[in-house]
């Protein structure tokens, strides 16, 4: 017996799709797809027992443990809800709505996200050439208030020599991470989360991890120095661009507009 289809029901099928994606994504990058398609077939197992055959004893426990099971999923994968929350927020449309009704829609001054982009970039190339090892995290639409409670706070103007200070060495700030937002050094000597991606290349050391685990967190833009090599990388929502050349580093920073 057919049943009317009509645009409603199309879209009410698309959007379904659309979740079930955006969760076995979620899933996948956390190393738990076994966990979604097991949840998978005991929806199937669920909705084939209580609606289709009808079976009411049945149908009933298991949608006791449906509800009590996703506030559980809930709880077990907390980090990675929280994690698709924040795309899901710092994604590039909803960002330009957002603008609409703060104050980020207002003019941007083009001079001053240009001199700080190359104070980075002077900075970051200075001390490539001597092998100083760098982190420096820039914030974009993701807070990172709590990362920068880690470290010093510093609050200073952009200042190549002042990086350079801070990550010389002999520095007692040079091992952790800086973090810049509002065209600000906020604090210095931060603790990152660390990613465990078996993706990463084994050359790659703990600065790098962290690095992408930042990115993969939030949406933050993150930049390192290798101590050993010299090279410059950036890091963005999970993805390496390795051994930038100064000019290439001030292209990513200008396109994914660091400062601005």
């Amino acid at each position: 017996m057919f049943f009317p289809f009509g645009l409603k029901d199309f879209i009410d099928i698309f959007l379904v799709a659309v979740m079930l994606y955006s969760v076995y994504r979620v899933m996948k990058e956390s190393r738990s797809l076994n966990v979604f398609i097991g949840i998978l077939v005991f929806v199937v197992v669920w909705l084939f027992v209580s609606q289709i055959m009808e079976m009411r004893l049945l149908g009933s426990i298991m949608d006791k443990l449906v509800s009590v099971g996703v506030i559980g999923l809930i709880i077990l994968f907390q980090d990675d809800v929280r994690k698709f929350l924040y795309n899901l927020g710092a994604h590039q449309h909803i960002r330009r709505f957002t603008r609409l009704f703060s104050n980020e829609g207002k003019q941007h001054d083009d001079t001053a996200d240009k001199e700080a982009i190359m104070a980075v970039v002077l900075a970051c190339l200075s001390m490539s050439k001597r092998k100083e090892g760098a982190l420096i995290v820039i914030e974009r639409a993701t807070s990172l208030m709590e990362v920068a409670d880690t470290g010093d706070k510093i609050d200073a103007n952009i200042n190549q020599r002042l990086i350079e200070n801070i990550f010389f060495k002999n520095s007692p700030l040079h091992d952790g991470a800086m973090v810049i937002a509002d065209k600000r050094i906020l604090a210095a000597g931060c603790i990152l989360p660390v990613s465990h991606s078996f993706d990463i290349p084994k050359e790659l050391g703990l600065r790098h991890r962290a690095a992408l685990g930042i990115s993969q967190e939030c949406d933050a833009l993150a930049i390192v120095v290798s101590e050993e090599t010299g090279g410059i990388t950036v890091a963005i929502a999970g993805k390496f661009y390795l051994r930038l050349s100064a000019e290439k580093l001030e292209s990513i920073l200008t396109e994914e507009k660091a400062f601005g």
